[in-house]
């Protein structure tokens, strides 16, 4: 890695939301929420690479029918818009600093497990450190919500309680666990799962006894308790979620949820093993743990 090539490769590690309850829509058309975030073993590869002043690129690889379905222009894509919110941020035009972008594409789009949102957080902070901005958390947090209401968790590098309309983050300590996945091919929009939550709204418990059992690895009691809001809504449309749903139940999961927004179910299992026989039962299925505690954005300096 030279001066004049200087690249950073970072991870970016999907999320399932372990509970997300709905508290009502606000006045700014977001919606109240609290969810706790978990990012797991599954994601994409982000790496910038400085660029000549000038040159800002962005290229998109990887698994191909993933590529495909994403956008690749700098400001159609959340990436690039998160590169574009940094120079602006820090001052750097576009004959200040160049960078290019190459995302190496694993995570399922519009999944429901914020694999946007996680290249978006990977991006900006590559770029930093590319550039030597040295942006510090709480900007890299401000920048992330400006963004979109994931990119702070995404952010966070580890489990949070996310509140608010996901920007206002709490740090939780979560055992090891571990889940397996069940994406459709098929894509729900957010804005679309929040408006049918609106037509018949309903929020789900207090989520204390959720948190605990995460906290303590008691899988058992987690798996009993987990639940989403936004999932009756989108499966009364999609209704192949609460067929996969019901068949992780029936092959044994501790318990089943469809993560954020859809289509994704993420059923839970008792280890690896079991998570494994599950994945074998549901076709089309993907084993993920918990992956080794992210680096969050350096705290600001002074």
């Amino acid at each position: 890695m030279t001066a004049a090539a200087r690249a950073i490769t970072r991870r970016a590690h999907a999320k399932i939301n372990v509970f997300l309850r709905v508290l009502g829509r606000r006045d700014d058309g977001f919606h109240d929420i609290e969810t706790l975030v978990l990012p797991i073993s599954l994601h994409d590869v982000v790496t910038a690479t400085q660029a000549p002043p000038g040159v800002r690129t962005l290229h998109v690889d990887g698994d191909r029918e993933l590529a495909r379905a994403v956008e690749t222009g700098l400001g159609d894509n959340l990436a690039g818009r998160a590169v574009e919110a940094l120079a602006r941020r820090t001052g750097r035009g576009t004959s200040d600093a160049g960078i290019e972008l190459r995302i190496d594409k694993r995570i399922p789009v519009a999944a429901g497990l914020a694999g946007g949102s996680a290249d978006a957080a990977a991006a900006l902070l590559a770029t930093d450190e590319v550039w030597g901005c040295g942006l510090g958390r709480e900007a890299a947090l401000e920048i992330g919500a400006e963004l979109g209401s994931d990119v702070p968790a995404m952010l966070a590098g580890e489990p949070v309680l996310a509140t608010g309309r996901g920007e206002r983050l709490t740090a939780v300590h979560a055992a090891s666990t571990w889940w397996v996945l069940r994406p459709f091919d098929l894509g729900v929009r957010s804005a679309d799962a929040y408006a049918w939550w609106d037509e018949t709204p309903a929020t789900g418990p207090d989520p204390g006894v959720l948190v605990a059992a995460l906290e303590t690895g008691d899988v058992e009691l987690l798996g009993d308790a987990l639940f989403n809001d936004l999932q009756p809504p989108v499966a009364a449309r999609h209704p192949e979620i609460a067929d996969v749903h019901e068949a992780f139940l029936e092959a044994g999961a501790l318990g089943a949820v469809m993560s954020g927004s859809g289509p994704t179910v993420a059923a839970l299992a008792r280890h690896i093993a079991h998570a494994e026989a599950l994945a074998q039962a549901v076709p089309g299925s993907i084993v993920v743990g918990e992956p080794p505690r992210a680096v969050a954005p350096a705290p600001d300096a002074g």
